[in-house]
């Protein structure tokens, strides 16, 4: 793979203007496609196999239009202090604004008069008007919701309060300033590492071009695929850490190459052959790994992963052909002032040749560790293992409307109807009974409510709504606590108890959903696939880098610092959005369950990012090691080389994920400081601290491979020994063609 890479290297740097042309004409195609595309809608969401959906499936065939995915609006007022919604003036007010929203656009399939249909709370403080749209919140046009708002601006007075809840007024995500502060920090990162401008813009063009390719073409298929709105966020989220980091090792090669006396034509292919090959391995575990969340088999979650990995293929790409082509166009450039002034060619760190070689950070970091390998190995396992320790409390659930910000007008709108009708009343649950082919289908719906209605946690059961055929009945069931509390979901799982003896008893069949069954066994179901996707990923981990490596305990000490950083970070994501310590710190103003697909999300990307460093750091001890440095040597050479490079493509991806977390989606804000505080404990404890301590205590073992297993394993040659030959076999043939 080596050799090909560094002939592709080479080409890219003599036909740099049509690899340059080619790229730009992509960027160019991509951004055309996603101006001409239909606005993107939210994502059909789906959790095929579990009840939930069933009855969602259910009610589509038996009630036409009523399980439509349609965007709905609660229109909800507040009395002033001493007076009631049913008082005259109130309910003429109330009454008009419902006339008003009815004539207001075209996209309304239907709207309820609180009065007609009891939308009063018992104590006459709080009414709502429920809007029902025909097209999805993303639809909706800007007239469509301004009339919306206008109508709950104009009911406004003194003392009356006017909010309006629902996803009507749902809008794409805002990540903030933070995003571009992300940006910023990585650039200064980029000119410190560096020392040029030059060589520190590359990395961010480079990456910004992946990104914009990459989110532009997501948006141009958004509707096609049926991508969320969210999908594009999280690709240009994982795409621009991994762009940024792909060319910096790139770039970073081919300074070392070129300041061991090089010429750039022939540094660029050796830097794409050895840094290349690597990069090709680190993305491809990152691509696997995002395309792995196939196997939880929910639809919404297997197109995030698959957008994110085709930014990630893109970024891969351009670090292979558009970085060497730009070289090509920077040259020497790329080094530091002083470096280029020097006649004399110098090292890899910028010394020259023949001058005594200082020991930099990562040299005396390394002879550190190996001098208190013990010291720094329990300092580390015990460190991430108390962080790890909220995770044990983790409890899972969907975002709604009640962990928006207190400032919105659908957090507004929640509050108001949880003080009015209840904490329950923001969850209702849909019972559905399938009474096909029963004979008293009728009593059996009866049994249904009058059971259900029993349970311990429910405050109303409302009367069955039959279809046309009469063989199908909707009953709500209002429960006593909020939709995300652990009471709702035991009640939950009491209906369908209760189901099982009805069936048991009658024949008919009851099914429970609505949004809040579907939350829960969302939830259930990312739960059960946690284990083995975690299974999946970390197998994979340890086959990946057997290959790699040539060696059993490498891999296996990859994989489990992996387990170790993502419980750690697991445990701070529980710690701040569930338990609410340093909440404030990071805009948390609601604390509630971890989003479900957050553990598995993360365990995916971190996967790759955490073998990105392995690769980058180990490769260049076991090349040491080959070539007959001590096993202790070879460490202190691997951090000399490679150390400095890890910790800025660290410091970049932490900048670029926390730049999420000043999103205005809850959903968006979680994952960016998840991916962040993982990035920061697999990169700087895991790889920096308990990699070499524990190097340094199994020395020469570290490196065995059985010879069996060393004939049957495939020989990749990320270091580049096969490269080396090549090379060296061509230099050969020219001297003898000369």
């Amino acid at each position: 793979m080596a050799t090909y890479l560094y002939k592709l290297g080479r080409f890219a740097f003599r036909r740099r203007r049509y690899v340059v042309l080619v790229w730009v004409a992509l960027l160019a195609l991509a951004g055309f496609g996603a101006s001409s595309a239909a606005t993107a809608t939210s994502s059909s969401f789906s959790i095929p196999g579990t009840e939930a959906q069933k009855a969602f499936d259910l009610l589509s065939q038996r009630f036409p239009g009523a399980s439509a995915d349609g965007a709905t609006a609660r229109v909800v007022f507040k009395s002033p202090a001493g007076e009631k919604m049913t008082d005259a003036g109130n309910k003429a007010e109330v009454t008009n604004v419902t006339k008003e929203l009815r004539r207001s656009s075209q996209q309304i399939a239907s709207v309820t008069d609180p009065y007609a249909a009891h939308a009063v709370s018992k104590d006459g403080s709080t009414a709502y008007i429920k809007v029902d749209y025909k097209v999805s919140s993303m639809e909706l046009t800007d007239k469509t919701k301004d009339a919306l708002q206008d109508a709950g601006d104009r009911a406004q007075h003194d003392g009356y309060t006017v909010e309006i809840g629902g996803d009507a007024l749902q809008a794409m995500p805002e990540t903030g300033s933070g995003e571009i502060i992300g940006v910023v920090i990585a650039a200064i990162v980029l000119v410190v590492t560096f020392g040029s401008l030059i060589a520190a813009g590359l990395p961010l063009l480079t990456a910004l071009i992946g990104v914009g390719i990459g989110v532009s073409t997501i948006t141009a298929l958004a509707n096609v695929l049926d991508l969320g709105s969210t999908t594009s966020t999280l690709a240009m989220m994982i795409g621009l850490a991994v762009g940024i980091d792909y060319a910096l090792f790139i770039v970073s090669r081919f300074r070392a190459e070129i300041t061991e006396g090089r010429e750039p034509e022939e540094a660029a292919g050796r830097a794409v052959g050895t840094a290349g090959s690597a990069v090709v391995f680190a993305g491809l575990t990152v691509v696997i790994a995002l395309v792995g969340l196939a196997v939880v088999n929910i639809p919404m979650l297997s197109k995030m992963g698959f957008a994110a990995a085709g930014t990630v293929v893109i970024a891969v790409l351009i670090a292979l052909t558009l970085i060497p082509a730009l070289l090509g166009f920077a040259g020497k450039r790329v080094l530091r002032r002083k470096a280029r002034k020097q006649e004399a060619p110098s090292g890899g760190d910028g010394q020259v040749a023949g001058a005594p070689v200082k020991p930099n950070g990562g040299t005396r970091w390394a002879s550190f560790v190996l001098r208190r390998p013990v010291m720094v190995l329990l300092v580390g396992v015990i460190g991430l293992g108390a962080i790890a320790i909220p995770a044990a409390s983790l409890e899972m659930g969907l975002p709604d409307d009640g962990s928006q910000p207190t400032s919105t007008t659908q957090r507004k709108a929640y509050d108001l109807l949880s003080d009015g009708f209840g904490p329950g009343f923001n969850g209702p649950l849909t019972a559905v009974t399938d009474v096909k082919g029963v004979d008293d289908g009728k009593a059996a719906v009866d049994e249904v409510r009058k059971k259900i209605a029993a349970l311990d946690g429910v405050v109303s059961v409302s009367p069955a709504q039959y279809n046309k055929q009469h063989d199908t009945a909707m009953i709500s069931v209002i429960p006593k606590d909020r939709p995300s509390s652990v009471k709702t979901e035991d009640l939950v799982h009491s209906i369908r108890d209760t189901g099982a003896e009805i069936k048991a008893e009658t024949g008919a069949t009851v099914l429970v959903t609505g949004a809040t069954a579907m939350n829960i066994d969302f939830s259930q179901k990312m739960n059960d696939a946690l284990l083995p996707y975690l299974a999946l990923v970390v197998g994979l981990a340890f086959l990946l880098l057997m290959v790699v490596f040539r060696s059993v305990l490498v891999p296996l000490k990859a994989a489990l610092g992996f387990l170790l950083s993502v419980v750690a970070a697991l445990g701070a994501v529980v710690a701040v959005f569930q338990w609410g310590w340093l909440g404030s710190l990071f805009g948390v103003q609601q604390t509630g369950p971890i989003m479900s697909m957050m553990p598995i999300f993360m365990v995916g990307v971190v996967f790759g990012l955490a073998m990105d460093y392995e690769v980058f750091l180990v490769t260049r001890m076991r090349e040491a090691y080959v070539h007959g440095e001590r096993p202790g040597q070879a460490v202190v050479t691997g951090f000399k080389h490679g150390a400095r490079v890890v910790c800025a493509a660290a410091v970049i991806m932490i900048a670029v994920f926390s730049g999420f977390i000043g999103a205005s989606d809850s959903m968006i804000k979680m994952i960016g400081f998840g991916l962040a505080v993982a990035v920061f404990f697999d990169a700087f404890v895991v790889r920096m601290a308990i990699v070499p301590a524990v190097l340094a205590l199994l020395g020469k073992r570290a490196w065995w491979l059985p010879r069996w297993l060393d004939r049957i394993l495939p020989n990749v040659d990320v270091e580049g020994e096969g490269l080396n030959k090549h090379i060296e076999q061509q230099e050969r043939r020219e001297l003898v063609d000369a």
